[in-house]
């Protein structure tokens, strides 16, 4: 008698900031048994942890306030964590936001080293729509899902079903990381930005995309994304 495999479980992180609908329903199309909670204990648990968001750097991290340690506690201990658009930015160690709003400076989680700064004033801020995905290193977040979005050959013969992708975007801050390698892919408006970035051990991720929002390509993604947590 075959034994049928668990689900991998994810837990989405809710502060009152997310998109919780739309990231629940693209987790479980990627094949996930998901669980979104309030209480900072249930990330113990948890096969992944997703940490989306939309709004301010401020304000997020102060409503993910009791989550702080137990995010921190969970990534240096190596479950995957992934930043989704507000909640990639709260990766990183501040954001020039506050200053933009003249509040006092807000600390982020730290565990990717780096600031956030304002999309350039010459292009319309927000930047909201559609735009493309250059990957720059290889990364299991961003490699190829047989049978979900097309591949293209990189110069350096690596295949990945995300670059020269396309992904939805919506927001007027992007993620400057200390150390360039922490960048996976970039997107060019009036800058090139880090559009995918993760830590050194590779458990940190983060979009400044909507995956949820992204059609296929971003269906590749929260595939690549479960199956890291599977491993």
């Amino acid at each position: 008698m075959s034994t049928r495999q668990r689900a991998t479980e994810i837990t989405v992180v809710d502060y009152g900031l997310g998109n919780l609908r739309s990231v629940t329903r693209g987790l479980e199309r990627a094949g996930a048994a998901v669980e979104v909670s309030d209480d900072p204990s249930a990330l113990a648990s948890a096969d992944g942890i997703v940490l989306p968001g939309v709004g301010a750097f401020s304000e997020g991290m102060d409503n993910a306030g009791p989550f702080r340690d137990a995010l921190v506690e969970e990534a240096d201990a190596g479950t995957p964590l992934f930043g989704i658009c507000l909640g990639m930015q709260m990766l990183l160690t501040t954001s020039e936001e506050a200053a933009h709003a003249g509040e006092a400076s807000t600390r982020g989680l730290d565990l990717i080293p780096g600031t956030n700064l304002r999309v350039p004033g010459e292009v319309k801020v927000p930047h909201m729509g559609w735009n493309q995905l250059s990957v720059e290193r290889d990364h299991p977040l961003v490699t190829g899902v047989d049978g979900v979005a097309s591949k293209t050959q990189r110069a350096d013969g690596a295949d990945s079903s995300v670059d020269g992708e396309y992904a939805y975007f919506v927001h007027s801050y992007y993620a400057a990381p200390d150390d360039g390698d922490a960048v996976v892919a970039r997107t060019d408006y009036g800058v090139e930005f880090p559009s995918v970035v993760a830590n050194e051990a590779g458990n940190v991720l983060g979009t400044q995309f909507h995956p949820e929002k992204s059609g296929e390509t971003g269906l590749a993604i929260l595939r690549n994304f479960v199956d890291i947590c599977t491993r």
